[in-house]
């Protein structure tokens, strides 16, 4: 679940703070520390806990299956960090780092949790509080040395004997979905064993309904027709999309990695030229925030904001369930690939333009 070196800068804010500019109310760390000193009510859940090696900074913290996928700051202090929230049911939470490596969470209401970790051995940080947490923290612990096979197999074992846990759920998407090589037919077959476990769960029934889309849109599949308005008002269809290379992608101002991806799609196509075509959808609430990241970036190309996050009717039509997401098309809109990493971004498109 982790990756990359930590790396704390003295002196100055460091990358994550750069380009999140969330301030932590003074009012909302109090009322954190009072609810979490005096434990949570039942309609919060309480985050505590402390990382040696990390005496100040910041973390971030989104719920992954939340109605808004908005950022959140945490503040470290001296070593230590509280954070409340307000639940009416059991979600999953993802914490991020300042090497911007991931920690899943699962928060359900009335409880607490409490985190340790050291700054230099990020894979082995604990959460412990709630069996949930428990047994993802013990999933995490015995395949942080695995290879991606020997972890799909753990995955699989591990959802199958907690179908009813949130964590299933998050293991699913990371481990069969969100992945260079996902295997849509195993990820139905287990979203199946947990729908069945949990017939009442809104997230996984949302997980179905995206992996049907997903098992649509296979490569050498032709893209769907498509029209839609930009941020500046401008019509938008499949039929701009006739260069050699064409890239449509999901990004948000809430997610880095997307806004690393639109990053490298920006040189790519200074490179590249009128072979590489672009449109992307900003899954931002606010047109501004939107805005505000394409002016940050000097993004020029099709940006589709309509403001309705997830509810856009352009995700499903077109099989885009993620931040980041993407779809590569050559110029008669035949599907080359689909949902490639950012990491892998600049080599598939390199690739496909030789």
């Amino acid at each position: 679940m982790f990756s990359g070196k930590w790396k704390e800068k003295s002196g100055k804010r460091n990358v994550c703070s750069r380009v999140f500019s969330f301030l932590f109310p003074l009012s909302t760390f109090l009322i954190s520390s009072f609810l979490i000193s005096c434990g949570p009510d039942g309609n919060h859940f309480a985050i505590s806990g402390k990382f040696k090696g990390f005496s100040q900074g910041e973390l971030y913290i989104y719920a992954a299956d939340g109605p808004s996928q908005k950022l959140d700051t945490i503040a470290i202090v001296n070593g230590g960090f509280e954070y409340t929230a307000t639940l009416d049911g059991p979600r999953t939470y993802v914490i991020v780092f300042p090497n911007y490596s991931e920690l899943p969470v699962i928060g359900e209401p009335g409880e607490q949790v409490t985190i340790e970790g050291d700054a230099s051995h990020l894979k082995e940080t604990e959460v412990k509080g709630t069996k949930q947490n428990e047994a993802l923290t013990a999933f995490r612990l015995q395949t942080s040395q695995m290879t991606p096979p020997e972890v799909a197999r753990e995955a699989e074992t591990f959802i199958t004997d907690h179908p009813q846990s949130l964590a299933s759920i998050f293991l699913l998407n990371r481990t069969f979905i969100q992945t260079t090589t996902p295997d849509y037919d195993k990820a139905s077959r287990l979203a199946t064993v947990i729908a069945e476990a949990s017939p009442d769960n809104h997230a996984i029934a949302k997980v179905q309904k995206q992996l049907e889309g997903l098992r649509t849109f296979k490569v050498k599949a032709q893209l769907p027709k498509f029209t839609a308005t930009d941020i500046d008002g401008r019509t938008v269809s499949s039929a701009d999309l006739y260069a050699k290379v064409n890239v449509i992608s999901t990004w948000a101002s809430w997610s880095y990695d997307s806004q690393n991806a639109q990053r490298r799609l920006k040189r790519l196509e200074h490179d590249h030229g009128s072979q590489l075509r672009l449109v992307s959808i900003c899954l931002d609430a606010s047109k501004q925030e939107c805005r505000r990241g394409m002016d940050r970036d000097s993004i020029r190309w099709h940006n589709i904001c309509d403001g309705r996050m997830w509810e856009s009717p352009i995700l499903d039509k077109l099989g885009l369930y993620f931040v980041p997401d993407n779809i590569i098309t050559d110029s008669n809109g035949r599907i080359l690939a689909h949902s490639v990493t950012t990491n892998e971004l600049d080599r598939k498109i390199e690739e496909l333009l030789k």
